[in-house]
């Protein structure tokens, strides 16, 4: 297959995933497997989650994906005497033998993702093997960068997926294979997802996975700044090093679609007053008297129409489209395609945040972006900030833009299920 100049099997080696040696909890060792998983870094709600996550277990991952201490030195060299300690202690055991790892998700409502975590060759944009979507924050990558360097590990796996083709050979069949055995654990976290890890030893599998790998392509589903940083590291350290790889889970959504939900943005020191004044005249603005689902729906329903947000924090919802025109065209680049144009995450950052609200947009004291809808209402009302809460945009769009080069704006999307953290982790010294 050959997209946007892109050959995936011919002018590159494809992807190449190796196995690897996972870093694994012992179960005796923790008060449950539960109890010592976590989401992703960024999906964390803080401080409500970290410190939920915290006390649920001595050992939970988040003492090591987001160590807490007064400078970001002292949080990294933390983090890295705790995973010495934890492996000192055999908290985390080591397994005895390389390989790649089938990991399974599901839930009450019938979500079933299934896909295989490995060591992925660290490649490069131009060589259109791994797309990102999304731009990046480079205080983001810099902060991971420089825990990844203390703790030597990768110590959660990014989401990347890619559309097989269903032959007999492929991976899918290796992985709908390998989940009829025993896994190697099972549990279910207080989300309502049940987990379940296998490992792939046998030779033959692992031939069959890595050359079906080789002729594919991924897209970065969830993990940009992780990806960049897996290609900081990679240049930093002469190659060949363990530093060429970084961990990934990598699921084919022709056979497991992934659900796509949108990531809200929090504004802090803007009131939802003055966030409305200034869309005066530029924005159609209706206030909704109703609960969030309703509100939801209601955005949902505009969004199909143009541009829409919902704007919380004061205690009701109130929904903003119809851009004017004119303001779009003084402020959305014109030089990139009328797809990206007319993203919501492009009309936000570009129009509201940088010409309405001058709010930049890679201030950590001036915006948050947090996955969870209802908790960024409740913190805009906590806080009196403004929440902005944004419609998904759908996979195919996220991929066909991809495949063109471009990017969205950061944090434009949210792909899942996303990976609990703490189930596998690769140690680059072991």
């Amino acid at each position: 297959m050959n997209t946007a100049g892109h050959p995936e099997a011919t002018a590159h080696r494809g992807l190449e995933l190796t196995p690897f040696r996972g870093l694994r909890y012992d179960p005796d060792r923790v008060g449950s497997l539960a109890a010592v998983t976590s989401p992703p870094y960024d999906v964390v709600v803080r401080p409500d989650g970290l410190h939920h996550l915290q006390d649920a277990d001595p050992y939970n991952i988040v003492r090591l994906i987001l160590p807490q201490a007064a400078t970001p030195g002292a949080r990294n060299e933390q983090a890295a005497k705790t995973l010495r300690r934890w492996l000192s202690e055999g908290v985390l055991t080591t397994d005895t033998e390389p390989g790649l790892y089938v990991y399974e998700q599901h839930d009450g409502d019938g979500m079933l993702q299934r896909g295989i975590i490995g060591a992925l060759r660290v490649t490069e944009p131009a060589e259109g093997l791994v797309l990102p979507h999304e731009d990046v924050m480079p205080h983001v990558v810099a902060d991971r960068a420089a825990l990844m360097r203390a703790t030597s590990a990768n110590l959660e796996p990014l989401l990347l997926t890619y559309r097989g083709n269903g032959t007999a050979a492929d991976t899918t069949a290796v992985i709908e294979r390998t989940v009829e055995g025993p896994p190697l654990l099972a549990t279910t976290t207080e989300d309502g997802f049940s987990h379940r890890l296998w490992s792939i030893t046998d030779p033959a599998d692992l031939a069959r996975v890595q050359s079906d790998l080789a002729r594919h392509q991924a897209l970065i589903a969830d993990g940009h700044h992780r990806w960049a940083t897996y290609r900081r590291l990679r240049a930093e350290h002469p190659s060949p090093s363990a530093w060429d790889y970084g961990l990934v889970l990598l699921v084919d959504t022709a056979r497991y679609p992934l659900r796509v939900r949108a990531i809200h943005r929090l504004l802090h020191g803007l009131t939802v007053r003055d966030a409305l004044a200034a869309l005066d005249g530029l924005f159609r603005v209706r206030r909704l008297e109703v609960p969030l689902p309703q509100a939801l729906e209601t955005l949902a329903d505009a969004a199909c129409a143009g541009n829409a947000f919902l704007i919380a924090g004061d205690g009701s919802f109130h929904l903003v489209d119809r851009p004017d025109a004119a303001l779009l065209a003084r402020t959305v680049p014109a030089d990139r395609p009328a797809a990206w144009r007319t993203l919501d995450a492009t009309v936000l950052h570009a129009t509201l945040l940088a010409h309405v609200w001058h709010i930049p947009e890679d201030d950590p004291t001036r915006i948050a972006y947090i996955h969870d809808t209802a908790a960024t209402v409740r913190k805009a009302e906590r806080d009196g900030g403004t929440a902005v809460l944004m419609h998904p945009v759908r996979e195919d769009v996220v991929r066909d833009l991809a495949r063109q080069g471009v990017t969205m704006p950061r944090k434009s999307t949210s792909f899942g299920p996303k990976p609990a953290s703490g189930l596998v982790l690769r140690a680059l010294d072991l």
